[in-house]
């Protein structure tokens, strides 16, 4: 698959954003110049601990999502509302692949209506744009 056609695919939708590592790398790197990383980081982990099939690894790793991303004051603290937080609070106490659900999927509305429209107009992403536009045309031009 050619890497241009990765890049144009990103404004269709986020979630052709997200299934790119490319994309979550480019991403990750506009939410940087924003200081809202977090954001991206949660969902990440989340989508990594989806994962997790040890029960004890579960449980361990649930906690250290939390006190790192969901917990008030959090080193990397996520933009959730007090009833998200205090849900996920309580979905630790046994924790389950599906336990951060609700903070995730906040995030990500979070992210596909705030961050993404603007990554998509900044400069960094139209420059990958026009690369990917120019590179897709020069390849047929040299026929």
């Amino acid at each position: 698959r050619d890497s241009s056609q990765d890049v144009l695919e990103w404004r269709e939708s986020f979630d052709q954003l997200l299934k790119s590592k490319s994309g979550v790398n480019a991403f990750h790197t506009f939410l940087k110049t924003e200081f809202s990383e977090e954001n991206l980081d949660f969902w990440l982990a989340c989508e990594d601990f989806k994962k997790t099939r040890s029960k004890t690894k579960l449980a361990s790793k649930a906690s250290r999502i939390f006190e790192e991303f969901v917990q008030s004051e959090a080193p990397r603290e996520v933009n959730i509302d007090h009833e998200t937080r205090e849900i996920t609070r309580k979905n630790l106490l046994g924790a389950t692949s599906a336990c951060f659900n609700e903070a995730q999927a906040k995030t990500r509305t979070l992210m596909e209506k705030d961050s993404y429209p603007r990554f998509l107009k900044s400069a960094s992403y139209q420059d990958m744009t026009k690369q990917a536009t120019s590179r897709g045309t020069s390849k047929w031009s040299h026929t």
